[in-house]
């Protein structure tokens, strides 16, 4: 694939750079405002080998993409907030077998049935806790058509290198928004690849994970025997309730994507350096909150925005190095408040945290945004 502009809707961008990562396999079910990307990976997939399939549910697609992924394809799934929940089953078992794939969610209002062609970024904490138990995380949330391109590429390569499910999130405005953007091939250096098991066979443990805590994966058909199972494990892969084992792999799972913070960490700061009043955004409200700060500081305001390119795990110390100067916090969010709670969990003593939410199916615009931040430094 060589650079060249194209104009690209947000999901045709997520397809395209899913095919420029490597991925060969596609199972999923339609549902607005996800679809073209179904569409459009049905379109692809097959002009590089690759393998598309319409499954019969949300919970069949999750479970044919961890097949998928086991056999050793770079698979992957897309929904929004109905079907996204359907997943959660199977992807706590991604999770618990460390299968990589990666799993786009395209937000729209909810909950139920809800609005399926409004905007929303109601997905924050499913995406964070949706699957039950004590797990970690993985969550990217672009804020453009170009990012999703390349956050999709990137997904995949924390995947693969870290052995884990990766979820894609970003609402509906960014899915359908049409920019012109460089659909550049990634370089060698972003394709990160799994680590696949070597040596002799029968001291394979399919489990046993070095000082970088993620295991070597057995290739199928090389002779290195595994077992796969959803049920707590050791090292073998079989079934144990021995408390220490438990928590030697619970401990493994949770200290995984910690131990791995400088790969997974991405952050996105404007003005920040001496901001009073720090805004923190994701998706298209980080858009609005963008143009809300360079209008604020034409009247006189220090504003800035902190945005969590990488949303889970938190980016806990690059949000506290741009709120240090900050005496107040504006969180604008299109939920009821979900964001807002992890900035209030962080944000220092003495330092103010407010929100400004929407959820009636309309995007938060700048000025709004401007309006609140004015209200906060009266």
């Amino acid at each position: 694939m060589t650079a060249h502009l194209r104009n690209l809707q947000g999901n045709a961008a997520c397809a395209l750079g899913a095919i420029a990562a490597g991925c060969r396999f596609y199972a999923g079910y339609p549902i607005t405002p996800s679809s073209e990307i179904a569409e459009w990976m049905a379109a692809e997939l097959p002009r590089v080998g690759g393998i598309f399939v319409q499954m019969e549910d949300e919970i069949a697609s999750m479970a044919a993409v961890i097949g998928a992924s086991l056999g050793g394809m770079k698979a992957m799934t897309a929904t929004s907030g109905p079907g996204f929940s359907l997943k959660q089953e199977n992807l706590g078992y991604a999770v618990m077998a460390e299968v990589p794939c990666v799993i786009v969610d395209v937000m729209r209002g909810g909950p139920s049935t809800g609005m399926p062609t409004r905007p929303s970024q109601a997905d924050v904490m499913q995406a964070r806790w949706g699957t039950h138990g004590d797990h970690p995380s993985l969550v990217l949330a672009p804020h453009s058509v170009a990012e999703i391109y390349s956050e999709t590429i990137r997904a995949f390569g924390l995947a693969e290198r870290l052995r884990t499910p990766v979820v894609l999130l970003y609402d509906e405005t960014l899915g359908h928004l049409i920019e012109t953007i460089a659909t550049e091939p990634p370089p060698p250096e972003a394709l990160l690849e799994r680590k696949w098991a070597e040596g002799p066979r029968r001291e394979y443990r399919p489990y046993a994970a070095g000082e970088d805590l993620v295991p070597a994966m057995a290739r199928p058909g090389d002779g290195h025997r595994a077992h796969t199972t959803g049920l707590t494990h050791d090292e073998t892969g079989f079934p144990t309730q021995d408390p220490e084992r438990v928590a030697r792999l619970l401990d493994r799972l949770l200290g995984k994507l910690e131990h791995h913070r400088a790969l997974i960490e991405k952050v996105d700061r404007v003005e920040t350096e001496d901001a009073e009043l720090l805004i923190v955004a994701i998706g298209i409200a980080a858009r609005a909150a963008k143009a809300a700060v360079g209008a604020l500081r034409r009247q006189g305001v220090k504003a800035g925005l902190f945005r969590p390119v990488t949303l889970w795990p938190f980016p806990e110390e690059g949000f506290r190095s741009a709120v240090a100067t900050a005496k107040t916090v504006l969180v604008p969010e299109m939920n009821a408040g979900q964001l807002v709670l992890e900035i209030e969990r962080l944000a220092p003593a003495g330092v103010t945290v407010h929100r400004l939410g929407r959820y009636d199916g309309e995007p938060i615009a700048p000025e709004e945004i401007v309006a609140a931040a004015r209200e906060l430094v009266r």
